[in-house]
Order: structure tokens, then sequence, then C-alpha cells
């Protein structure tokens, strides 16, 4: 008699079980909705080389013990980049001393500003009167794709006296490269500098030299890429190894293309027309191709990051007095436009935008858009409420 009272009472638990579960278990978001995870493709090898790096990114957190600083931005490179997105403007760092394009940077501390520092160690401070730029962390989604792009595609769209009478003429960025840099057959040399790809002002040549930088000037740790101490400027030993530093280039070469959101909503559709009608796709290139590559995953693949790679005049409004190899102190490289309506995800809820998170809104954003970009803002205030709530609309998709 016991045991028949007590099997309805545990029949009750159980369904309460499962549905607590349920209610306290949140369903995993869509692939659509999340920036990280690999491309498709990756053979079983290239898979455990994506986890390894993924672990090293997201995971590995720097101490004085294994090497941080002893001055630093961050501890890691997931803290700055969360969730593989953009990074919220207390994340950011600081870029300074060079005045001048392809002039010698001799501000001491330069060329980045170290603002934390392990115990018994003083944070720098930015010398008083030197130029200084500030970025924001950007998101680190789909950088293989626009690694493996040639050279030649990129000089495709360059137009530096404006040939075609659009206003639009857009750059490249040459900068000099590090040592350890091994030049592939799509690059093409100019009085022994190459085209950056990578930052703000597009000042590194490929994920390698962008990757041991990061190590090296954000978090303070020594590789034998980058082997001299930024506190001491002396050379030490590694304090990260050539293996885990190729694992993060490859992880960041094999992150997926963030997925757009509901492309065939008629308002998004209506705002993809308006993006080219007032000539935002001129800097914001919405379709590129990749060549042949190592990685087959990467190889012959049509993307779309809306972004030409180039160099920009951005008007008076974003000129920060500072600048990267050869840009001007007003151009900046056109950003990538993909994962934008995701950035909220991981910037605390709202958009932090521009270099340096200075637009709290896309339309804020648009605003702040001068020099070439004139008048695309010009045409965009031009638009009636409908038309830019549909832009908006199709801008959050990507």
């Amino acid at each position: 008699m016991k045991y028949r009272i007590w099997i309805p009472v545990l029949y009750t638990c159980y369904l309460l079980l499962v549905i607590g579960c349920d209610t306290v278990v949140p369903e995993a978001p869509a692939e659509k909705d999340l920036l990280d995870g690999p491309i498709p493709g990756l053979t079983h090898e290239e898979q455990d080389q994506f986890l390894k790096g993924d672990i090293a990114f997201n995971d590995d957190v720097f101490t004085p013990q294994t090497g941080l600083g002893p001055t630093f931005v961050a501890t890691s490179c997931g803290s700055c980049h969360p969730g593989d997105g953009k990074g919220h403007p207390s994340t950011s760092l600081i870029r300074f001393g060079q005045t001048e394009p392809n002039s010698p940077i001799n501000a001491p501390g330069a060329p980045q500003l170290q603002n934390r520092a392990i115990p018994g160690y003083q944070p720098e401070k930015l010398p008083e009167g030197v130029p200084s730029m500030k970025m924001t962390p950007p998101a680190v989604t789909g950088l293989g794709l626009l690694a493996a792009l040639t050279d030649q595609q990129i000089l495709e769209n360059t137009d530096p006296n404006d040939e075609d009478g659009d206003g639009i003429s857009g750059v490249p960025n040459y900068v000099t490269p590090p040592d350890y840099f091994i030049p592939e057959d799509h690059h093409q040399p100019e009085n022994g500098k190459y085209i950056g790809r990578f930052g703000k002002k597009a000042s590194t040549v490929n994920l390698l030299h962008q990757t041991a930088t990061a190590y090296n000037q954000d978090i303070g740790v020594t590789s034998t890429f980058e082997p001299l101490d930024v506190y001491s400027g002396l050379t030490t030993d590694p304090e990260v190894s050539d293996q885990v530093v190729r694992d993060v280039v490859f992880y960041l070469k094999t992150l997926k293309a963030p997925i757009q959101r509901k492309p065939q909503n008629p308002l998004v559709l209506k705002g993809k027309g308006i993006f080219t009608t007032i000539q935002c796709s001129s800097c914001h290139t919405p379709q590129w191709t990749t060549p042949e590559t190592d990685i087959t995953a990467l190889s012959n693949k049509t993307f779309y990051p809306y972004t030409d790679l180039l160099l920009h005049d951005m008007g008076p409004e974003l000129d920060d007095g500072a600048t990267e190899g050869s840009a001007e102190t007003y151009e900046w490289r056109t950003p990538p436009l993909w994962g934008l309506g995701l950035s909220p995800d991981s910037q605390g809820g709202k958009y932090f935008l521009m270099h340096d998170g200075r637009a709290e809104s896309i339309e804020e954003a648009i605003l702040m858009h001068g020099g070439e970009a004139q008048n695309s803002r010009d045409q965009f205030q031009l638009l009636s409420p409908e038309e830019k709530e549909a832009l908006i609309m199709f801008l959050e998709s990507l």
C-alpha cells in the first residue's frame, strides 16, 4: 500500500523536474545569432587546431606568473573580444606617437599605451602633447576570408585621384612589415612595404602580425615573433609559444563569417536597395570571392563583409591627429559591416560604434561620416523616416 501512495508522488516530482529544466535551461541560440564557430568544411585536423586556438583565445588568462605585463591593457584575447564580437569602450586601447604618415615614432612608450600594471609597477601615462587615438576592439569573425584576398583584388577598388568623379578615393595603407612576415604569392610590395588589412587604420599586414603584436602590446607577453618586453624594451625569453600563437592565428583565420538574419524580409530588401542608392556601397563593398588558398574551406568562397579594406578621408570630425603607416590622420579603413546587428550582444546591450565607440546608435554613426562619405550622409538625411527605418533594419540584419 505504501508503494502505491509513493508512485504518483514520485511521478509528480519527475514531471516538475522535467518542466523545471525546460524553464531554467534556455534554448540554445541559433547559429545566425552567434559570431563564434568554425567556418564550414574544415578537416578533422583543422578542427582540432581550431579548438586549440579557441581555448588559447578565449580561455587562457595571463597572470604575472605566466608572463602578464608588467604593464598591459588586457589579460586575455577574449576579454577584449567577448564572444568574438566588438569590445566595450572600457576595453579600448590608445595608440599614439606618429604625427605624420611614414614618420618615426619618438614618444616614449609608443606606439601603444599600457594603462594597467601588475602589483609593484605603475601603468603608463600618455605623454603630454602627443597625438593619440582611442580604438575600441573590433569583432574578429570572418578574418580569414579577408586575409585570403589578393592585393590585386584590393587594388582594383583604389581611385586615389577620384578619376570617376564620385567623390570616393580609397587608397591602401602601405606599412613596413615585421621581420617575421613571409610574403605570399598574392602580396604585391611597393618600395619594400605591403598593404595593411587589419586594424582601424589597416596597420597590420596579416593575422600573424596582428596576433603577435596583440600578445605583446595588449597583454605584455613576448614571443619569438615580438621578443621585446614593452616595459623594459629588452629582449626576453618567449612567454607564449610559437605553437600557441599559430593556433590563435589559425583560429582567427577559420572563424566563420557572420550570417545575415532575415535576408528576404521586405524591409531588409528595401533597406539594401537604399544602401546602394545613397552610395554606402562605394566604400562598404558588399561582395568578394576568395581565390584558391592553402585552406580548402576558405578557397573560392563568395562572402559579404561590406568593406573595401581601403583608407578613406572621413572628415575633420573623425580626425584624431594621429596616424599609422602611410595613413593620414583623417583616414580610416572601411570597417566590415557584417555582424553589425549583433554588436550589442558583446557591448553590454547597446551600440558603441565608430573607431572609438563614440556613436551609440547606427544613425548616430552615419551622421558622423564626413569627407568622402559626406554625400552619403547628406542623402541619408534626406530620406523619409520609413526609408531610414528600412536602411537601419538592413544594417542590423548583417
